[in-house]
């Protein structure tokens, strides 16, 4: 088997640290640093910071280099409202009898922000249309750093989640759909108090 190209492991391990709460929103992301995290040079993570970059999960600017991307509530609100959008249009478009993603029973009460981005994979996966299924794992990934850093705003996250579990299991795909318009209308709202939050985390970074 060969192995892959150590950009490509890079990307993948960045990736992953997105997805699991490793960075957080407005992190600056150094190259020397990550080169050292991943025993390589700072060419293949420049590659892999490129690719991370055409694909919409890390932002660049003259001034700060590469960085996790930070929202103002106006384009926070507007993503949770496309991810809201594109689940529901997978459900719509989708075939229950053909998920193929098994999910616990009731979600990781360690884990919610990861157990959130299992359940939205899984039901983009209930579509064969790429042209829904890129931008909703797009979506998915791109809101995973926000959900790690929020944690601390929302006490009942994991009961809300657990009914959606719960709906998901079940294959009642008419509560399902409900529970998601709620979910995504509620942070929605929270948008401006959830910025701020994510700006005091970075502050404390530094």
């Amino acid at each position: 088997m060969n192995t892959p190209p150590k950009h490509a492991l890079v990307f993948d391990g960045i990736q992953a640290g997105l997805r699991g709460g490793r960075f957080l929103p407005g992190e600056r992301l150094k190259m020397s640093a990550l080169a050292r995290a991943f025993q390589t040079s700072t060419m293949p993570v420049r590659y892999a910071l490129h690719g991370l970059w055409g694909a919409g999960l890390v932002e660049w600017n003259s001034g700060r280099g590469f960085h996790v991307p930070m929202l103002d509530q106006s384009l926070l609100g507007a993503r949770y409202d496309w991810m809201g959008s594109l689940l529901l249009e997978a459900i719509d478009r989708g075939n229950a009898a053909h998920a193929v993603t098994t999910l616990p029973a009731v979600p990781d009460p360690q884990d919610t922000p990861n157990a959130t981005w299992q359940l939205f994979d899984a039901i983009t996966d209930l579509t064969d249309n790429d042209e829904l299924r890129a931008p909703l794992k797009r979506a998915n990934d791109q809101l995973a750093p926000v959900r790690y850093a929020k944690q601390a705003l929302l006490d009942d996250a994991h009961d809300e989640l657990a009914a959606l579990y719960g709906c998901w299991a079940a294959r009642d795909l008419t509560s399902l759909k409900a529970g998601l318009r709620d979910y995504h209308r509620r942070r929605m709202a929270m948008a401006p108090k959830i910025v701020s939050h994510l700006r005091q985390n970075l502050a404390a970074l530094h």
